[in-house]
């Protein structure tokens, strides 16, 4: 990362410095205590019925995370509770929904595409351009924010509930200034499916905006299978009123756990996007430093990228063993070179649908070149990084990283 963050506004340091005071007082607020929270979301709904009772594990060790690891600000602590309570009351409103109407389970989610590979490699603009074809039901952002009531068809472009996400993430760039340069947002925007699974509270999400280790320590020993089998029945819930043909997926995310995912979606098709892991750790570290600075001021770039060098490292090897015990054929299969697909992307998405036997219509494909033209790459400013910011030994990465180097043939961008 180049330079040094952007400061925060003066009047968010003295917020933060008063609630500090505070703290060292014993007056720490608002309360993260996981009983408090679920007995909060449980009074502002007016509903009792979480679902499956192995959520309140994942809960338990987050705000253990939260609070012995994360150096949370107040502000911090407030987004934090904010967030929590959201995703506690989006699971009582999707819970009574489904119980009220059993047959939004009955219905199947045919051979998804689920878009995978190392952050920074190119899935969110892939995912971005994939979500423009019409025939393809991708998560938006504002529905995965708020998903309750079920997103109607009629309204779905002018749901009341778009203006309040945009509202809500245009605070983001408020308290992090250029964050938009790094990371573009919108609520109308294809969402990552960890963002599904934060409804778990089983994401790695929660790793990329706060340093709790020990959470991500527990979440990588867990069987991720029931995570899955709850994503798709958010998936069921989502296309219950809105269906497509077609579901479209993305997140880094799946690496890790490309296994579970294949044992609960047998059928799925899978894009997995490649570029060389020391421009995605530089790229990373930017990233993740960013995110943390908006709760945190604990904020050390090196040893985020001492934390996550070995974590994508373990990740492109899980799925590396995956792909081989799953041994997909080829129809189901399509890898993606970052190198290759900047500058040439309808060709590369022309190649992946007829890979998976699909029609790309000209209108997907008109509104795709327009989206293109309309969005190039430094259009909320440019992002520097580079790898000698990581305080990294590059020969000592280059050698864990060698198998998959080797088994993919990346390109070294570091030179």
């Amino acid at each position: 990362m180049a330079g040094s963050l952007p400061p925060k506004p003066f009047a968010l340091r003295a917020f933060n410095r008063a609630g500090a005071a505070l703290a060292s007082l014993g007056l720490r607020a608002p309360s993260l205590d996981p009983a408090g929270l679920l007995a909060a979301a449980t009074r502002r709904t007016g509903l009792a019925e979480f679902g499956d009772p192995s959520f309140r594990v994942a809960l338990e060790r987050l705000v253990e995370a939260f609070e012995r690891e994360a150096a949370l600000t107040t502000l911090g602590r407030m987004i934090a509770r904010r967030d929590l309570l959201r995703l506690l009351e989006g699971r009582l409103h999707m819970e009574q929904t489904l119980r009220a109407h059993p047959e939004i389970e009955a219905a199947p989610i045919r051979a998804p595409i689920f878009v995978l590979g190392l952050p920074r490699t190119g899935t969110t603009i892939l995912h971005e351009l994939l979500a423009l074809d019409p025939a393809n039901r991708v998560p938006v952002t504002w529905e995965v924010m708020t998903p309750w009531p079920p997103p109607e068809r009629a309204t779905f472009e002018s749901d009341p509930r778009i203006a309040v996400a945009e509202k809500q993430l245009s605070g983001v760039e408020r308290i992090i200034p250029g964050f938009q340069a790094v990371h573009r947002m919108g609520a109308r925007l294809p969402q990552e499916c960890v963002a599904i699974t934060a409804y778990e509270f089983a994401s790695i999400l929660f790793t990329t905006t706060h340093h709790v280790e020990g959470y991500q320590a527990w979440l990588e020993s867990i069987d991720h299978r029931a995570i899955y089998r709850a994503h798709r029945r958010w998936l069921q819930y989502f296309q219950w009123r809105v269906p497509g043909d077609r579901w479209v997926l993305k997140s880094p995310g799946h690496l890790w756990t490309l296994d579970a995912l294949l044992a609960v979606y047998p059928d799925a098709r899978i894009v997995q996007t490649h570029r060389d892991p020391l421009r995605v750790i530089a790229s990373l570290v930017s990233l993740s430093a960013l995110l943390r600075s908006m709760a945190s001021d604990a904020i050390d770039p090196p040893a985020i990228a001492r934390e996550w060098a070995p974590r994508l490292a373990a990740g492109l090897e899980a799925s590396m063993r995956a792909r081989d015990a799953a041994a997909l054929p080829d129809d189901r299969l399509f890898d993606v070179h970052f190198h290759e697909f900047v500058g040439n992307e309808i060709e590369t998405i022309h190649r992946l649908y007829e890979r998976f036997g699909l029609v790309l219509s000209g209108e997907a494909e008109s509104r795709m070149r327009a989206y293109i033209a309309a969005n190039p790459k430094d259009k909320h400013g440019s992002h520097r990084y580079d790898f000698g910011t990581a305080g990294l030994d590059s020969a000592a990465e280059r050698r864990r990283f060698a198998a998959y180097a080797d088994r993919y043939a990346i390109p070294d961008e570091t030179g």
